[in-house]
């Protein structure tokens, strides 16, 4: 599995309907799984983001369904980014010239 970290902004839609941001972050988990995807960990933040979230997801493919999928309810706008573990980068590293 891949780990994914997805810095998201909630829309103007998103913050009309901000009291049901819970109930949203549990039907993403849910629509995760069924996509092979476990949800790790979500955060609601201060500053440039409103919400992280954190994705293991089994490809690409996969995640971008998932940011597609949710995307498209009008709530929010992501920006996905793979991330590696140390263990993850150690033979990335051997491969640099």
């Amino acid at each position: 599995m891949a780990t994914y970290v997805t810095l998201i902004n909630l829309t103007d839609q998103g913050i009309r309907n901000i009291k049901d941001t819970a109930n949203r972050a549990s039907a993403y988990k849910d629509l995760a799984a069924k996509l092979g995807c476990t949800v790790k960990d979500i955060w609601w933040t201060q500053g440039q983001y409103d919400i992280v979230s954190v994705v293991d997801a089994p490809d690409e493919a996969s995640m971008t369904a998932l940011a597609m999928s949710v995307g498209r309810l009008g709530y929010i706008r992501t920006q996905t980014m793979r991330a590696y573990s140390a263990a993850e980068l150690a033979p990335i590293m051997d491969k640099v010239v």
